[in-house]
């Protein structure tokens, strides 16, 4: 049995399927919109996404719901929409530590994150601050630091909320810059790390700004320095550590990304709606509140940011033979 098709008949087709993919995505979106945080609710990239997901979801017109997929250092959330419909429903916060430090971490993640995803837009840079227990680690600055580590090679441990993650590298690069020696000691998350800190348990972490500086105004830890190359308005007095350790830098960030192949419209519409609801006066007001600093770009100009951000984590993986494998 033979069959054919009129040539007509698939011109017709052909063209009714073309019409409709800009008809979704004009129409897009029709329905609610996971927003996944690959962290666990309460540390600063999940305050970070709550605070733009409601702004964006009133400028979508559909609410945004958060759902925390935690583990992995932000891997399993991270596959979870890789994996999901490239529709625009399922979306990514993308931080520093899943998108730039644990693929120069881990060689085996069972996705790219540059081509694996489809980037909208950054909303915030959020500063890492280095802060030590001071009954454990008898120092006021970095240079008492350094000091201290070389006539105390391997003693000192740091924390870190797992290994791969931007508070682990942050220190690695501390170690390689420094010429030092310190012992990694990964939790599963930050709180848990944080917890440990004050405990006295281990004894200094580089972790996000607005996590650990209520800790340090309440006399718990000593903050030695900002890991971004200018001091946070948060916290002027707080210098930072490039003064002492001239082009050290190791921020985190946090920005949006939808599945690969995700129509450029609607990543389009996604990029306008975070980006505004990051800068909008009262967001960005509570931003910088807690330490952030307000940020927005195009989709393209994130994916370079993302790329770049990547490149300079596997150069420090690289010197420091820092591998899962």
């Amino acid at each position: 049995m033979s069959w054919s098709v009129p040539l007509r008949t698939i011109v017709v087709v052909w063209a009714a399927v073309a019409c409709a993919i800009p008809s979704f995505a004009q129409d897009y979106p029709a329905h609610q919109i996971e927003l996944v945080v690959p962290f666990p609710a309460g540390g600063g990239a999940d305050v970070g996404a709550r605070l733009v997901a409601q702004i964006a979801g009133e400028t979508l017109g559909q609410p945004i719901v958060i759902q925390n997929k935690a583990g992995a250092t932000g891997a399993i959330g991270s596959e979870y929409v890789a994996r999901a419909a490239a529709d625009g429903y399922t979306l990514l916060l993308a931080t520093g530590s899943t998108h730039a430090v644990l693929p120069a971490y881990r060689g085996d993640l069972p996705y790219d994150t540059v081509t694996s995803f489809a980037a909208a837009t950054l909303v915030a840079i959020i500063p890492n601050m280095l802060v030590v227990n001071p009954k454990k680690v008898p120092v006021a600055s970095i240079a008492e630091l350094i000091a201290y580590l070389k006539t105390h090679p391997g003693q000192v441990n740091f924390a870190s909320s797992g290994p791969g993650s931007s508070i682990h590298f942050a220190a690695e690069l501390f170690k390689l810059m420094t010429g030092t020696q310190m012992t990694h000691v990964a939790y599963r998350g930050s709180a848990p790390a944080l917890n440990d800190l004050l405990a006295g348990s281990v004894d200094l972490i580089f972790d996000n700004l607005p996590v650990v500086w209520p800790q340090v105004q309440q006399g718990n830890l000593r903050a030695l320095g900002v890991a971004s190359l200018t001091r946070s308005p948060l916290a002027p007095e707080v210098p930072a550590i490039a003064e002492s350790l001239p082009g050290f830098e190791a921020v985190s960030w946090i920005g949006i990304v939808a599945p690969a192949g995700t129509s450029p419209t609607v990543v389009e519409k996604i990029s306008q709606a975070f980006g505004a609801a990051a800068l909008r006066p009262d967001i960005a007001a509570r931003f910088r509140e807690l330490g952030f600093t307000p940020a927005r770009n195009t989709p393209a100009e994130f994916m370079q940011f993302i790329r770049d951000d990547r490149a300079k984590w596997q150069r420090v993986a690289r010197e420091a033979k820092l591998s899962a494998q």
